[in-house]
């Protein structure tokens, strides 16, 4: 273990060298800020100064990027504190930055981070007052996962765009460009620098239970386009993207949060499918590349993990791929990278394989020390450990971290959630809903012939925590549209009692929209959308999921896609159901028979219009 007193500052030295050493780190970090970001980015030589100063304890904590609960840098709320204690062994995101010296700090909404825009803001500069405030003090990297879809950090009143493969069915760049470019504006002006987006798989397996919509696809070009447009968009706006998960995780059908997928290609399908828009997202200068917890045998037959694979980060990645940007690891305390080697091992292996940043361990204490012993035992070097630390404190300068580390209530004012960024969003989502069937042309539904609406189906929880749910916003959007519209939450898997209840509602209603979640042969779901056809009322399913739900239901008149169930796609889907916008959309995924899966039902491209 190593000494409390020692972890809490990072430093060894006596006081009068300690304060020579954090003045002349403040002179190095200051003719940083007046150099400018570019300037700064290209200067190694002030980075490589900074970096020699620093302590082995400095070192080791700019590797790691660690989350941290609390809606503030210094006065979370009690509860908050009792798990930081149990977790992470600290009280605040203070005092987690004055112990190990963390390059970086993740924002969750479970963990509080992320209530509002203008607390995010002031979390943002109370985690920089505290980082900078230190000796030698750096600016800290603030990172989250605001892919948007189904996988959004950042709530409303933020803007909320449609998910990749909404923005796939679109197929246009340069909404992608424009997604990238007003998210990451509203991310910066929050103090959020670097976001784990956009993902660059290719979504080939209809039964991926981790990546499906969060992919912009299963063609890779169409993937590469998209990618390489998000991450102009996202880069040009100050925010480093992250193009996630490398080598590819869109064939795998099991999810590496809970355990470890192996990807069966050969080099030469790797190389077709996978490898594309990783290479053009290298060619756009993507700031970052997130690794993947699975196995690829063609790529590096030692069993390991992608994470831990010298092969696969160095050889292909670094080398072959020509990339000199950060790396980051997948979270730490996935299974994926846990089944092969212990959590101590793991960190370490990592940075062997050619890791930047450590990406939640779920033992920062036994991570950060396994670190430390393997420079001390000689496993590591420091100057390995300083090749990743210039490529971190080089995108921090990138992105004017040395410069202003600091954001404003007024910027986010001016910034996160104005009227012009949410009328693109929803313009952006109305050219995304793919229409896949409407026998007799259905749609779009008279407001004359059926003015009372029932809407039923799945509710699942919102993303961000402030969208949804699911029915309602369907219900309220169509009565704004003109209609009459009531909700009725069934869920993803009604009881027959339910699914009466829901039959003897739609008898009072002439029409009926169901939404449908990720509908299986044996599904609940698919008796219900059955039964309510039964009825002889003309139904509508809305897949708020995943597009294959079609495959399963042969009876509905009228089947849409919205690639996710938050409230922009909802309004465009409803729009599309009311003629008020013609449905656009072409699937990015291929659609397979649900009674012969090696049929295909529905090609990439497919879609209907009015």
């Amino acid at each position: 273990m190593h000494d409390t007193g020692t972890a809490s500052t990072g430093n060894t030295a006596q006081p009068s060298r300690r304060t020579l050493l954090a003045a002349t780190a403040a002179t190095a970090t200051a003719a940083l800020a007046a150099a400018g970001p570019a300037h700064a980015a290209q200067d190694d030589g002030r980075l490589r100064a900074l970096i020699s100063r620093m302590t082995l304890e400095e070192k080791v904590g700019q590797l790691f990027v660690m989350r941290v609960y609390g809606h503030s840098a210094t006065a979370p709320d009690q509860a908050d504190i009792d798990a930081n204690l149990k977790e992470i062994g600290v009280r605040t995101a203070a005092e987690l930055l004055a112990k190990y010296r963390v390059g970086g700090i993740i924002y969750f909404a479970w963990a509080h981070n992320t209530r509002e825009p203008h607390q995010i803001a002031e979390l943002s500069d109370g985690i920089q007052r505290a980082s900078l405030g230190l000796p030698r003090g750096l600016p800290v990297l603030i990172s989250t996962d605001q892919e948007h879809g189904i996988v959004a950090r950042v709530g409303r009143p933020a803007t909320l765009f449609p998910g990749a493969m909404a923005v796939g069915a679109g197929g246009s760049r340069s909404d992608a460009r424009t997604l990238g470019r007003i998210a990451g504006a509203e991310l910066r002006a929050m103090g959020i620098r670097q976001d784990y987006s956009p993902v660059a798989d290719v979504n080939v397996n209809p039964a991926n239970p981790v990546i499906g919509v969060r992919s912009f696809g299963a063609d890779p070009r169409a993937v590469s386009a998209l990618v390489a447009a998000e991450v102009a968009g996202y880069q040009g706006s100050g925010v480093a993207a992250t193009a996630k998960h490398f080598p590819g995780h869109g064939d795998t059908n099991v999810d590496s949060h809970t355990g470890f997928p192996t990807i069966t290609h050969s080099r030469e399908l790797w190389e077709r499918l996978d490898a594309p828009p990783f290479r053009a997202a290298i060619a756009a200068g993507i700031d970052s590349v997130m690794t993947a917890h699975l196995m690829v045998p063609a790529l590096d037959g030692s069993g390991d993990p992608a994470t831990l694979s010298r092969p696969i980060l160095t050889g292909i990645l670094r080398e072959r791929l020509g990339y000199d940007g950060v790396v980051v690891t997948d979270s730490l305390g996935m299974e994926g990278v846990r089944t092969k080697y212990g959590d101590a091992r793991v960190p370490v292996l990592a940075l062997k394989a050619g890791v930047d940043q450590l990406l939640n361990p779920p033992d920062l204490d036994l991570a950060w020390n396994a670190v430390l012993t393997a420079v001390r035992e000689g496993e590591l070097t420091e100057a390995r450990l300083d090749e990743s630390i210039l490529r971190v404190l080089r995108l921090k300068a990138e992105l004017g971290l040395f410069r202003s580390p600091y954001v404003t209530q007024g910027g986010v004012d001016r910034t996160v959630g104005t009227r012009a960024h949410r009328a693109a969003a929803d313009r952006i989502a109305g050219r995304t809903t793919t229409l896949l069937v409407n026998e007799r042309r259905l749609l779009p539904l008279s407001r004359r012939r059926y003015p009372r609406v029932l809407v039923v189906g799945a509710d699942p929880a919102s993303p961000t925590g402030t969208t949804g749910p699911p029915t309602g916003v369907l219900a309220g959007a169509l009565t704004g549209l003109g209609f009459t519209a009531t909700a009725l939450s069934t869920g993803t898997a009604p009881s027959a009692a339910t699914i009466a209840k829901a039959v003897a509602a739609a008898r009072d209603a002439d029409a009926v929209v169901a939404a449908t979640y990720n509908v299986t042969a044996s599904s609940s779901q698919k008796a219900l959308v059955e039964q309510l056809v039964a009825t002889g009322r003309p139904v509508v399913a809305v897949a708020v999921r995943n597009p294959y739900d079609v495959a399963h239901l042969p009876s509905v008149p009228a089947c849409l896609a919205a690639y996710s169930w938050t409230d922009v796609e909802l309004r465009a889907a409803a729009r599309v159901i009311a003629g008020r916008i013609k449905p656009r959309g072409r699937l990015p995924v291929a659609v397979q028979r649900a009674d012969d899966p090696e049929q295909v039902l529905y090609p990439i491209g497919y879609g209907l219009s009015y």
